[in-house]
């Protein structure tokens, strides 16, 4: 099948296409990160970097015959980044999942792509998984934030992203032509959840919310002030804010077995509108579907 083909197929959200079209022109762009870079772990992850952007980002791609050329100007662009990284100069690693017109959401609601690469996230390892999530789909995302979340140092998160970057292409790459589990089922229950606990706290019944999602011994964690404490501490704080006139909306929801995330926007009373800060990101570890640890923290754009 030629590469024009396979990009047609692709865009249409048929994963086993795009890992045809992948592992057809790995070859070059391994040559391309060799050139540039020389032996080592950072040519490839140059293209592995470059493999994973290929998912998000191939309806960007003007020539469909050309496919391969820009596969190669993929790994150029992510060679040129590593080089100007080894200099003295902070340069962000290249995103995952470089997003068309909609964002990487839109892109991986197309069923099969999106079951594909969730389920290759699955199969990642707790912690490389809890980076992965937060670094490409949530709103924390500097290593920084990552690592005030994670409660570890900011190299373990470079190094955990690293290992699971090879993990999840590995995944990918091998599990291209095998049909996957439905994704959408899980992540809509998970929304309509959030979404109708949200409304109860607003309410004012987020004690209700805690006493059906959390454990009873579960605890709530706001790494940034340096403060922890149980559900009756959770329950303290929403019942603040409400009486604060502070709202929350919510933004998103991300879910994978054992982890879930909510975005809300926080909405502070007209009298003092500089209360709180603009959004809020609810980071809910698992056990047997039910919150065990919660993690509280307001990310920072730039």
């Amino acid at each position: 099948m030629e590469d024009a083909e396979l990009v047609r197929l692709a865009r249409d959200g048929d994963a086993g296409a795009l890992g045809v079209l992948v592992r057809r022109h790995e070859a070059g762009m391994r040559a391309v990160a060799l050139s540039l870079l020389g032996y080592g772990p950072d040519a490839e992850d140059a293209v592995q970097d470059a493999m994973v952007t290929a998912i998000g980002s191939i309806g960007a791609v003007r020539d469909p015959v050309a496919a391969g050329a820009w596969l190669r100007s993929v790994v150029r662009n992510n060679c040129r980044m590593l080089l100007r990284a080894r200099r003295p100069q902070p340069v962000a690693d290249a995103e995952w999942f470089l997003p068309p017109a909609g964002g990487p959401e839109e892109f991986l609601e197309r069923a099969a792509l999106r079951d594909w690469v969730w389920h290759a996230i699955g199969a990642l390892s707790e912690t490389d998984r809890l980076v992965t999530v937060l670094r490409h789909f949530s709103g924390v995302r500097s290593y920084e934030q990552i690592a005030t979340v994670c409660g570890v140092p900011v190299g373990t998160v470079r190094s955990r992203l690293s290992h699971a970057r090879r993990s999840l292409l590995a995944s990918l790459r091998n599990t291209a032509d095998l049909a996957h589990p439905d994704s959408a089922q899980q992540i809509g229950a998970r929304e309509r959840e959030a979404a109708d606990a949200m409304a109860a706290a607003m309410r004012g019944d987020f004690r209700y919310v805690v006493d059906d999602l959390w454990w009873p011994d579960a605890e709530l964690v706001a790494p940034v002030a340096a403060r922890r404490g149980g559900t009756d501490f959770a329950v303290r704080g929403m019942e603040c804010d409400l009486e604060a006139g502070v709202r929350q909306r919510l933004i998103s929801v991300v879910a994978a077995d054992d982890l879930l995330i909510w975005e809300t926007e926080l909405l502070s009373p007209s009298s003092d509108p500089e209360h709180c800060p603009p959004g809020a990101v609810w980071l809910h570890a698992l056990s047997g579907g039910r919150a065990r640890t919660v993690t509280l923290f307001h990310p920072v754009a730039g």
